[in-house]
């Protein structure tokens, strides 16, 4: 592979692989390289192996818009994504335009030469490639741990203590007493499954969160796609459900009573009779302030009828031999905790920026369009939506960063940079979005602005509009052309 290239793509995920398939439909002679920190495809869908490790979206949604998803299960499972992001690569030829174990960690830009200089590490040892545009797809959250808060005395404990990132292999936990730390969707996924095999499972929770069933199974898709095949069946699918979780989003927003009451009742009714609603499914804030946690076929719901599963909402005072100490008092004996506490957010892999010999702070720059930079040319990046499945936002960044290429090739131009002139836009959190993991880092990322078009946006309908259908040049992307140095 050439270490020269029209667009370097960093990382080879959901979103990367994606990325780079939208490139080679555009563009069949365009030169591209992916390159891998890890030493295989799949990103987050190689990384998370716990137990039942599930998508928390709809596969018709979080799939690629030039892929149909035609597996029965629209709430699929972790291997599944996984083998559909590997075929996706082989398919297309992708899987050979990737270099694995490198891991990128700086990248500068050269107003003269038009070209990103990046640097990676690949075993220990530095590698380095240039190319013309630099499309980062690395998600937002660190590959090397998560967030795992320090309980006090953690270490008197006799059992194991595990966080989901870093799930080992040889863990047997049959027949054991398992506590799982945390409400979030990770927490909502390992209970059920592991209470499969587990003596019993008790997920202790802080505060409660919105949990929300649905079928693991789409019956419309279903029969759609035996009717009127798998393409037109996955467009119709996936537009259906665009339209049910906008509803439900706008209708939390605006009528957040509404939306509270309704999936109270909806508990209620998975749960045995008599059971404390309100302390352990109620949560403090409106519904889509924070994200809402799916369980396929109320799974979570079922394994608390059962016996097999039940939840605690408290606070840990310590750790004992035993297990945590609460405080309330109570004990919570434990062979085995699961510290499903969150991820650790990390800004585009942790790489260094440098424009012309100048370090990019990215706290003082803002995000056009939540996918570019502004005063940084040439660059890209993807970052989902909070309110829908990632891919979704993924998949119109791909076509906006071939629309902006045909547009800069058409009209001669070599370099595309955003650039704020505004002083009335003011300055917001990139993501609005009050979960836990977000607050924690959130001030480490770029900022967005008060209006469009430094806004990450959260409606995909306006979305496709703007970025499918938008002019690309529209007074805020700037366009020039890389002077030629005459010859002496």
């Amino acid at each position: 592979m050439s270490t020269d290239v029209d667009v370097l793509i960093v990382g080879a995920g959901l979103s990367g692989i994606g990325a780079a398939h939208h490139l080679r439909t555009a563009f069949p002679g365009l030169t591209y390289t992916i390159l891998e920190a890890r030493d295989t495809i799949g990103g987050t869908w190689d990384l998370f192996r716990y137990p039942g490790v599930r998508s928390d979206s709809d596969m018709h949604t979080l799939g690629y818009r030039f892929k149909p998803w035609t597996q029965a299960k629209a709430i699929a499972d972790g291997p599944s994504i996984l083998s559909y992001v590997r075929e996706t690569a082989e398919a297309a030829g992708i899987d050979r335009h990737i270099r694995f174990r490198h891991r990128v960690v700086r990248a500068s830009w050269s107003t003269e030469d038009a070209r990103w200089t990046v640097e990676a590490r690949h075993d220990g040892d530095p590698v380095t490639l240039t190319a013309r545009f630099l499309y980062v797809c690395s998600g937002y959250y660190h590959y090397d741990g998560g967030h795992t808060p320090d309980f006090p005395g953690v270490a008197r404990f006799r059992g194991t203590v595990v966080h989901p990132q870093r799930w080992p292999e040889d863990l047997d936990y049959t027949g054991k007493k398992v506590v799982v730390i945390g409400s979030g969707a990770t927490a909502v996924t390992l209970v059920p499954a592991m209470a499969e095999k587990a003596a019993h499972v008790t997920m202790l929770q802080r505060s409660p969160t919105y949990v929300l069933s649905l079928p693991a199974e789409d019956r419309i898709a279903n029969t759609l796609r035996r009717l009127i095949g798998p393409k037109r069946a996955y467009f119709v699918t996936r537009w259906k459900n665009v339209v049910m979780s906008t509803f439900l989003y706008q209708l939390s927003r605006r009528r957040p009573h509404v939306v509270r009451n309704l999936i109270r009742k909806a508990t209620i009714r998975q749960l045995p009779p008599g059971y404390d609603v309100d302390t352990h499914f109620r949560p403090r804030y409106d519904p889509w302030d924070q994200r809402l946690c799916l369980v396929p076929d109320g799974d979570l719901f079922r394994a608390i009828r059962h016996g097999r599963a039940s939840v605690v909402t408290d606070r840990i005072a310590e750790f004992t031999e035993t297990g945590p100490r609460l405080e309330s008092g109570d004990t919570l004996d434990a062979d085995v905790v699961v510290t499903a506490t969150g991820l650790r957010l990390l800004a585009f892999g942790g790489m260094e920026l440098i424009v012309d010999g100048r370090a990019v702070e990215l706290p003082k720059t803002m995000a056009y369009k939540g996918m570019m930079l502004s005063d940084v040319p040439n660059f890209v990046f993807t970052i989902g939506y909070t309110n829908a499945s990632w891919t979704l936002k993924a998949d119109l960044v791909g076509e906006y960063v071939v629309r902006l290429l045909r547009h800069m090739d058409e009209h001669g131009h070599d370099v595309a940079v955003p650039a704020n002139d505004d002083p009335s836009v003011t300055e917001r959190p990139l993501l609005d979005f009050d979960a836990g993991y977000v607050l924690r880092s959130i001030d480490e990322f770029p900022r967005a602005g008060s209006r469009a078009p430094w806004q990450l946006g959260m409606s995909y309908a306006h979305d496709v509009v703007n970025l499918r259908h938008g002019k690309v040049d529209d007074g805020v992307m700037r366009f020039t052309r890389r002077a030629v140095r005459a010859n002496k």
